[in-house]
């Protein structure tokens, strides 16, 4: 896979991995409730959490980021593999924040 030849189906996956995750991040916030026990939180008080504490953010990103798989092994199994770098590229786009969020703060 080289990045020396960049098409369309590049940008098709990066744009698609981008609102993938855009997308999954709220449903992440519906079920994080559902995984923390130790505090009885809703929706509305995570989802609010996502705009104001930081290390929230970079949690829900990353666990939002997972989704991106599944598209990844969709166009992996179908031999598109310029669409399946994008969406790796737009997975790692996300890298740099949560690690400054997390270690450099």
């Amino acid at each position: 896979m080289n990045l020396r030849y960049w098409n369309r189906f590049h940008t098709y996956g990066l744009i698609t991995g981008i609102v993938s995750v855009f997308l999954s991040t709220p449903l992440v916030c519906l079920i994080y409730p559902l995984i923390d026990t130790r505090s009885f939180l809703g929706f509305t008080n995570y989802w609010e959490m996502l705009f104001y504490n930081e290390v929230f953010r970079s949690k829900a990103l990353s666990l939002a980021v997972i989704p991106n798989l599944i598209w990844f092994y969709i166009f992996l199994n179908k031999r598109n593999y310029n669409f399946s770098m994008g969406i790796i590229l737009s997975s790692a786009l996300f890298i740099p924040y949560v690690i400054y969020i997390n270690y450099m703060r």
